[in-house]
């Protein structure tokens, strides 16, 4: 699977250590940065990972920051994209499973390498359902998302 994944400085090593379990176990990954301790923004690295998932030139994203926080409602912002912040492996797998989560939230301080590689491995095994109460959920999330995407751009107007 081809995976993107990007971070701010807080999880510059973490996403490190992510990178090299992915392409170990097979995948095929894009990192958008950032590489270095220097301080960045992480909407910055929000966007630069939804971008590629909208885009099609990854199936599924991971993003980290310091608490999995700002990252996770930065991505929630950009239309299409549906970012969980996990900490535990259930909400990882059931995310995909019930909710079709395309983007994985890390919280660099917050979880080791370990449990990172648990979740991502979970987030990635992981496919939606396609159960009806799941797809009429996810047909509700899109409408307040057009809804609330349609009212910022007349209100801009």
């Amino acid at each position: 699977m081809k995976i993107v994944i990007g971070s701010d400085h807080a999880g510059v090593d973490l996403k490190t250590n992510l990178i090299g379990y992915l392409r170990q176990v097979g995948h095929d990954v894009v990192n958008v940065g950032v590489d270095t301790p220097d301080p960045v923004d992480y909407p910055d690295y929000a966007k630069k990972v939804s971008d590629v998932v909208i885009a099609g030139g990854a199936e599924r994203g991971v993003l980290i920051c310091g608490s999995g926080v700002g990252a996770s409602v930065a991505a929630n912002k950009i239309r299409g994209i549906r970012a969980g912040l996990c900490h535990d492996v259930y909400s990882a797998h059931q995310g995909v499973e019930h909710d079709n989560m395309n983007v994985l939230v890390l919280g660099s301080r917050v979880i080791g390498p370990e449990t990172a590689r648990e979740l991502v491995h979970a987030f990635l095994a992981a496919n939606f359902t396609g159960e009806q109460r799941h797809v009429r959920r996810l047909a509700k999330v899109h409408e307040l998302e057009e809804h609330f995407c349609d009212e910022e751009r007349s209100a801009e107007a």
